[in-house]
């Protein structure tokens, strides 16, 4: 069996290694207040995956009124292709969904096959596209959307029915 990497909500503390490992994942990071921001905010979803207490990957979303947003999601090069990421985005979406998300929405690169097979393997279907939302390289953006069913409580002890 493989390593497990557990998954925890990420802290405003873990703002800096998120902007870590968004330089080495992405062309055009977010700088280090973008995370800041969404953590601090009411509606921000975040979680990180860590390997010896430090984070690996991680998921960041907004929610709000039942509408969700995943904003980023990346995984440190040298863990990649271990399903690390399909991993997070299930526990980022069911995080989502037990604050009351219905519908996700994202943006993802027209050339990036693999991630548009990571969402289309959790049922995110393409509404859209939006010419040059991209910089570095200057790319088009496929919106994908979700649509979850909500959380039901069962007998009231809140636990939710999945």
């Amino acid at each position: 069996m493989g390593t497990h990497f557990p998954i925890r909500p990420a802290s405003f503390a873990d703002a800096a290694a998120m902007a870590a490992i968004e330089r080495q994942c992405f062309s055009d990071p977010w700088p280090l207040e973008g995370f800041r921001e969404v953590l601090s905010m009411p509606g921000g979803v975040g979680l990180v995956m860590t390997d010896a207490d430090v984070p690996i990957a991680y998921f960041l979303a907004r929610e709000i009124l039942g509408t969700a947003e995943v904003l980023n999601l990346a995984v440190v090069p040298a863990f990649r292709g271990r399903g690390l990421g399909a991993e997070l985005l299930d526990a980022g979406l069911a995080a989502v969904r037990r604050r009351g998300g219905t519908e996700v929405f994202l943006e993802v690169r027209a050339s990036n096959a693999v991630a548009q097979s990571l969402y289309a393997g959790r049922g995110f279907r393409t509404e859209g596209r939006r010419r040059g939302y991209y910089r570095r390289p200057d790319e088009d953006a496929l919106v994908l959307r979700l649509v979850m069913a909500p959380v039901r409580s069962n007998d009231g002890d809140g636990e939710p029915l999945v």
